[in-house]
């Protein structure tokens, strides 16, 4: 049976974490599905946006600690480099649908995604500290610069799970839905994104992560050369003469809020 299942329809790569019987903890061979599935998804240029969630009761329950154990406690044994990076650096939108539980490796899934959409009942946690691990994932990297210092190590010292409202109020959760919902929101967030410049949205979610890894005044070199200093909305572009073209002849179909905005 395999442990990820990929599914395309109408510009949208959905990634499900297929290992219910075990909330979707990250395997060795979950988690080597897992980098073809977002390899797959990272080619294929009729895949806009990407959707990651898990079968079953949850999103994600971290790293397969049995596995773990008959490993020699060994994470890198288990294939996990360049998971993290290939879900953050994946030049789509990548909107995390969860529901459940999402812990640890499960945990850093979601902050490693662009948007994120979840359950009431879904709940957050970082268990190093509770089973005597260090973590190598760049959980002690990454946590911090999503929401603070202080906040972080509370997360990570206590081990607690914490509600989708936590994580919202965090700044970790775009969106709270109930259950009977995550589908739908899921599915409009999706349209909204699938409506924009593939393009720029890559360019974006590039500038964005690498600019909060240095300081403001390399972010905002960062971001003039890669706008050739102005020049590049001036470049040929035919997605970008398409909307604006549609904007022009009154068909982009904008609210009155976004046309004054």
């Amino acid at each position: 049976m395999s442990m990820v299942i990929l599914e395309k329809k109408g510009g949208i790569g959905t990634v499900t974490l297929n290992r219910p019987e075990r909330l979707n903890a990250l395997s060795r061979q979950l988690v080597a599905e897992l980098l073809v599935a977002l390899g797959d998804v990272a080619r294929d240029d009729a895949v806009k946006v990407v959707v990651l969630r898990g079968a079953g009761r949850a999103f994600c329950a971290g790293v397969d600690l049995k596995e773990y154990s008959l490993g020699g406690g060994k994470t890198a044994d288990l294939g996990f480099s360049g998971l993290w990076e290939a879900v953050d650096e994946l030049p789509k939108p990548v909107i995390a649908a969860v529901h459940g539980y999402a812990v640890t490796g499960g945990f850093i899934l979601v902050y490693c995604s662009d948007i994120v959409i979840a359950t009431e009942d879904a709940r957050f946690a970082d268990s190093h500290a509770r089973w005597g691990l260090i973590p190598s994932g760049g959980e002690t990297q990454r946590l911090p610069r999503r929401v603070g210092m202080q906040k972080a190590k509370e997360i990570m010292f206590t081990s607690d799970l914490y509600s989708a409202r936590d994580m919202e109020r965090l700044g970790l959760v775009n969106r709270v839905v109930p259950a009977s919902q995550l589908d739908e929101a899921v599915q409009e967030m999706a349209q909204k994104l699938l409506r924009n410049s593939t393009r720029s949205i890559s360019t974006i979610k590039t500038l964005i992560n690498r600019g909060m890894e240095m300081g403001f005044g390399n972010g905002l070199l960062l971001e003039a050369r890669t706008g050739h200093w102005g020049k590049a909305n001036a470049e040929p572009d035919p997605e970008r003469d398409r909307l604006l073209g549609a904007f022009l002849e009154g068909r982009a179909g904008l609210s009155k809020h976004e046309e004054k905005g």
